[in-house]
């Protein structure tokens, strides 16, 4: 395949995932500039490595370049996962938007529900984003994860019970208050 050819379908088989690779590294890594390190890595070595892409899901394939980009890189850190205060805009609250109190009690939760989400263990975690944000199949995320679909299954059900647990202590320690 001539280059420019490779390029143009490169450019739109995976380029179009690239908020999905930024969401999956920042949920791994924890801090906004090493996840677009990290992505930035990913899309050089999916680049690199395009001729060898024999089609299918070019998301998956990428998510799964950037995972294994980011466990490279924090094992070479061997450090605790670093925790960057993530700020996220506001989604649309329709009529109360400009009411404070309630402007407030949303910040108020999802900051809960990050550090909820930030606070489970990594491979938690991971299935978590890849289901919940990035909405890939238990199929996908076994592909991505390369752990057996029963295992997704585990992590997924285990994550959620953990997060249930999580939020409900966090309430009844603010009840407590």
């Amino acid at each position: 395949m001539e280059k420019h050819d490779q390029r143009l379908r490169f450019e739109q088989l995976i380029l179009p995932h690239l908020d999905a690779a930024y969401n999956l590294a920042y949920w791994l890594i924890h801090n906004d500039q090493d996840a677009q390190d990290m992505v930035q890595e990913a899309y050089l070595r999916a680049f690199r490595f395009f001729q060898g892409f024999r089609g299918g899901d070019g998301r998956v394939w990428l998510l799964t370049i950037v995972r294994n980009t980011c466990y490279t890189w924090l094992q070479q850190r061997r450090t605790d996962e670093l925790t960057i205060p993530f700020e996220e805009e506001l989604h649309d609250l329709e009529c109360d938007a400009l009411n404070p109190e309630v402007l407030h009690l949303h910040r108020i939760d999802q900051q809960r529900l990050k550090d909820a989400l930030g606070a489970l263990p990594v491979e938690f975690r991971e299935v978590m984003i890849l289901r919940e944000l990035e909405e890939l199949s238990y199929k996908e995320i076994s592909a991505v994860a390369h752990v057996p679909l029963g295992t997704v299954m585990s992590r997924l059900a285990r994550a959620r019970k953990w997060l249930q647990r999580y939020l409900a202590d966090e309430m009844n320690e603010e009840k407590k208050i």
